[in-house]
């Protein structure tokens, strides 16, 4: 890690609830619609751009917030709740701009913060099928008639579809580099072929590079995946768990709406309305107590990185192993709760409360897709690994045929 540029805080809590609660209500008003149609949320992520999301971090010398780690990840949460695809989708811009801020200064780093304040969001290009990063990255840099040429294909290209710049992970001569892309550059396709359960509309479908023309200056360091400790890890896996929080939050508001208006219950029930009924009452007190439970483990996790992202260089490996190891057991109790509760929900009502029109299942099938992204099977492991024999815990791990 370099010597960190942190953000100049002048911005407070009310100030983003003002700006950006008003968005949320827009965005989730329209959630249940999109999923039915499968609507990607470009109209969505252009109200954010305008309102300045993207820029919730970038220093207000450079024209952005100035935010703080924990306030970020408060509104990621609120954004999760009003549409949780939104979060993960622009998981590898907020990565990005924590990157420019660690930099050592400079005048392209500075370039970047400006951008970001001016409405740029950047995607990522980083999985592989096969053999992955295992190996090495399949996708390539070379160089031709003094040209650096990009090729390969990426799969979950989450967020790619809405933003102006694709971060690739990609191998020069056995090297792991990040390279910046343009978007819409000659050579760069990309396509929504995204085809999970859940978590339909982050935009994480195919991107193919054909001999996309690098400029030298957008040939970056390793980025994620690189050897040693870092803070992009436990921040990445952070903004899954904003994600699971989110959608715990929506799931008990949802269901506690559909419970207010019900008036069939059954003969056998403890009250003549659900709402009254204690047995429903337990299920919407356990969807409540799992959204607090989340979004509270969440938030710790957040103080622990302002910590980490505010020393920069000097951030060592004891504060990278606490960010890293709360952001691990966080991850294990989070999608635990959070799980049972969006599947438990459905206790509250006959076969209508699975009616395609309300599309209550969304929130399960959302979680459960994001829980996969970082298997719980390998982190409690790790986790019990760490504890017992003081075993490193994994940071920048990949995926792909060992």
């Amino acid at each position: 890690m370099t010597t960190s540029t942190a953000p100049t805080t002048g911005v407070s809590d009310a100030e983003l609830d003002a700006r950006f609660g008003p968005i949320f209500a827009r965005i989730a008003a329209g959630a249940t619609e999109r999923e039915v149609d499968r609507r990607l949320a470009h109209d969505e992520v252009h109200l954010l751009r305008e309102a300045g999301f993207g820029a919730l971090r970038v220093p207000v010398e450079f024209g952005g917030l100035g935010a703080t780690v924990r306030q970020q990840f408060r509104l990621l949460i609120d954004l999760a709740a009003a549409e949780s695809n939104l979060p993960q989708a622009l998981r590898v811009h907020f990565s990005f701009v924590e990157d420019q801020l660690l930099a050592l200064q400079s005048t392209e780093r500075d370039t970047w913060l400006r951008a970001v304040a001016g409405g740029i969001l950047v995607g990522n290009a980083i999985t592989e099928p096969g053999v992955g990063a295992v190996d090495r990255y399949q996708t390539r840099l070379t160089q031709k008639n003094g040209q650096w040429l990009l090729n390969g294909t990426k799969y979950y290209s989450t967020g790619s579809l809405y933003s102006d710049y694709i971060l690739v992970a990609a191998d020069d001569q056995g090297e792991r580099v990040s390279v910046l892309v343009d978007a819409d550059a000659t050579g760069v396709t990309r396509h929504d072929d995204w085809d999970g359960f859940g978590q339909r509309l982050t935009a994480s479908g195919t991107t193919e590079f054909n001999n996309v023309v690098v400029a030298p200056e957008r040939i970056l360091g390793p980025g994620y995946g690189g050897a040693g400790k870092t803070y992009g890890t436990s921040y990445l896996q952070l903004v899954h768990l904003a994600g699971l929080a989110g959608i715990a939050q929506r799931a008990t508001s949802d269901t506690a709406q559909w419970v207010r208006d019900r008036t069939r219950s059954y003969t056998h029930a403890a009250a003549d309305l659900p709402r009254e009924d204690p047995l429903v009452q337990q299920v919407i007190g356990k969807l409540s107590a799992a959204a607090f439970a989340a979004r509270t483990s969440a938030l710790a996790v957040a103080d622990i990185l302002d910590e980490v992202l505010a020393a920069g260089s000097d951030a060592g490996p004891e504060l990278l192993d606490r960010a890293e190891l709360a952001a691990s057991q966080a991850q294990v109790t989070s999608i635990d709760i959070v799980l049972r509760a969006t599947n438990e929900l459905f206790e509250v009502g006959g076969a209508s409360i699975t009616s395609e029109q309300l599309r209550l299942d969304r929130h399960w099938r959302n979680a459960r897709t994001i829980a996969v992204h970082n298997p719980t099977i390998f982190k409690t492991r790790a986790i019990g690994d760490h504890v017992l024999n003081g075993t490193e815990l994994p940071y920048a791990w990949s995926a792909g045929n060992r």
